[in-house]
């Protein structure tokens, strides 16, 4: 329905009047005409076209033109008239809780505040609060909040965005009327960071839904409250994180959730396709002229023009659509193909965990296999195992093992690479276990890239943990040659590791299509210290997802036997090429 654009255009053209210093009735018309509008049941087109605006009450005859117009041609000239001359900056201004048109107005007009950074130096040197009706009180309240709204504009990890989303969308599935709600965003994307958590719905009564979803009980404050939209800032911990809600009726949720996915680039692609075919795409479906082709689910809305549905980790503008088109999709690699977990620790090293309590929580998930993978001797801040402490914990998951029916313990190690690319262990004991994860855990200043590549070429190593080194919030890691590592690592058969703790995903999504199209396998490992920590696997497979990975990609997808038996034939064709 057109409702909710005419909805927002009267909703424009308000603050645009109000900023530029206009008062009174037609302010207050637009604003009463948008509430009409999204309250409306029936679509505005279809009572344009049978002759009712006139009755619709609220709808006086100059928005009925305007409407008319709008329906007619795509376009209101009131709309660019009240826009005209106006910065966006100012009208970006609005978006700052507190700060109405009027406000705006005047602060443009006295003081030249025509953006944020103007509007942060007159708070700075007092001029604001000599404005009329400002006032000391009005101007903190005004500081609070933009630092509340900077705060809110910072990109959050993943796991973080994905918990509140995760919280948030059980809570709306308990409102009266809600139907189908998703993710939308960056986070469906699976990125590494997110913005604003975006989450879409569907409902006959968009307003009673936003009415729940603004009561919520870990909304701190309610930015924006309407009939299809809505917007709140949630608590969590110290942080205050800003959640945006979309509701559309349920025939428009396929079209609309393609559309707030994204990404930007995706979704122009499509629109320019969708135009050489004569047709045109939007959040509210795909049409040809007034006739709707498309628009209940994602899939009709691509398959109408000509591809199959492409995952939402894919749509970047990075040769995806290109490839559907061709109907040359990779069948990216899923949750359910994962056997098993190549990277836990247990509190032999630094984990919280003991060996049957991580192993318990493996069986949960449904995997037959995990890695137990603790921390080699050098690193002692860790509580790295020494020689006889590995060959005690190689004993203890033997003797488990032969108690367990259906599931493996791998007897593993993170083990360091030291400063001359040597491993931490002798090969003799190293040769005892089923998989060995080589890590690099101190000379960051210098390159390491030598080191790694000595590593390789153990016959005992399986795979190179986090081979970047980055934390995503705070280091970018250590020196080191990626395209030499890569190549290594395909010379030698070996994998690489991508670490699936949220503040890790290392590799990132390039270098595992580099790694990808060397043939490289990817270990996926969730580095897991603590009891959530296996919950961590959903965003490493969200990554390699991201980088197109497919099954046949990833060790995990192994099972145990098929996993051990490829190491121990590694093993001794490296022991052979090593013999004098």
């Amino acid at each position: 329905m057109k409702n909710r654009e005419i909805a927002e255009l009267f909703e424009r053209i308000a603050d645009a009047l109000e900023v530029k210093g206009e008062t009174g009735f037609k302010v207050v018309a637009y604003r009463k005409g948008a509430r009409i509008l999204q309250d409306m049941a029936e679509d505005v087109e279809a009572v344009a076209r049978e002759g009712r605006l006139g009755s619709v009450p609220g709808i006086g005859e100059g928005l009925a033109k305007k409407i008319r117009e709008y329906l007619e041609t795509g376009k209101m000239a009131k709309f660019a008239e009240a826009m005209k001359g106006l910065p966006e900056s100012l009208l970006g201004l609005l978006e700052i809780q507190g700060l109405g048109g009027k406000t705006v107005h005047l602060m443009h007009e006295k003081l030249g505040v025509k953006d944020i950074d103007g509007l942060k130096r007159a708070i700075a040197d007092g001029s604001l609060a000599g404005l009329p009706g400002m006032g000391d009180k009005k101007v903190d309240n005004l500081r609070r909040a933009l630092e509340a709204r900077e705060r809110t504009a910072e990109r959050v990890s993943i796991c973080e965005a994905a918990v509140i989303a995760d919280e948030v969308i059980a809570y709306l599935r308990k409102a009266p009327g809600v139907g189908r709600v998703s993710a939308a965003g960056s986070l469906r994307r699976m990125k590494e960071t997110v913005g604003d958590i975006d989450i879409l719905a569907c409902g006959k009564d968009g307003s009673k839904i936003i009415r729940h979803f603004t009561r919520h009980p870990g909304a701190v404050r309610v930015l924006a409250e309407g009939g299809t939209k809505g917007s709140v800032v949630i608590r969590t911990g110290d942080a205050e994180r800003q959640v945006d809600l979309r509701v559309v009726a349920e025939r428009e949720y396929g079209a609309a959730l393609l559309y707030f996915t994204g990404s930007k680039a995706h979704n122009i692609k499509l629109r320019g396709l969708a135009k050489e075919r004569g047709l045109k795409i939007s959040e509210y479906g795909v049409f040809k002229g007034d006739k709707r082709l498309a628009s209940r689910e994602e899939e009709d809305c691509y398959r109408v023009l000509g591809m199959p549905w492409i995952p939402p980790e894919m749509r970047e503008d990075r040769g995806e659509i290109e490839l559907a088109l061709e109907n040359r999709l990779p069948r990216l690699l899923e949750a359910a193909d994962i056997k098993g977990d190549l990277h836990v620790h247990t509190r032999a090293s630094d984990g919280d965990l003991s060996l049957g309590e991580v192993a318990g929580l493996a069986r949960k998930m449904g995997y037959s296999y995990i890695a137990i993978c603790d921390h080699s001797r050098s690193v002692t801040y860790a509580r790295g195992l020494e020689v006889e402490r590995l060959a005690a914990e190689i004993e203890e998951i033997e003797a488990f093992n032969r108690t367990l029916r259906g599931f493996r313990v791998l007897k593993g190690s993170e083990v360091d690479i030291l400063a001359d690319g040597s491993l931490d262990f002798p090969d003799k004991l190293l040769g005892r276990l089923d998989f060995v994860v080589a890590a690099i855990h101190s000379g960051f200043k210098k390159n390491v890239t030598e080191r790694m590549l000595k590593a390789l070429a153990n016959p005992h190593v399986r795979t190179i943990a986090h081979p970047t080194g980055r934390l995503i919030s705070r280091r970018g890691g250590y020196e080191v040659d990626l395209d030499r590592v890569i190549d290594g690592a395909a010379r030698h058969g070996k994998a690489l590791e991508l670490n699936a703790y949220f503040d890790r995903l290392d590799l990132d999504e390039l270098n595992l299509k580099k790694a990808k199209s060397k043939g490289v396998r990817i270990s996926i490992g969730t580095d897991t210290h603590f009891a959530d920590g296996l919950a961590m696997m959903r965003f490493g497979v969200g990554i390699a997802r991201r980088a197109w990975l497919e099954k046949g990609d990833v060790l995990n997808t192994l099972g145990a036997d098929e996993l051990v038996g490829r190491t121990a034939i590694r093993k001794e064709r490296g022991k052979r090429a090593r013999r004098p």
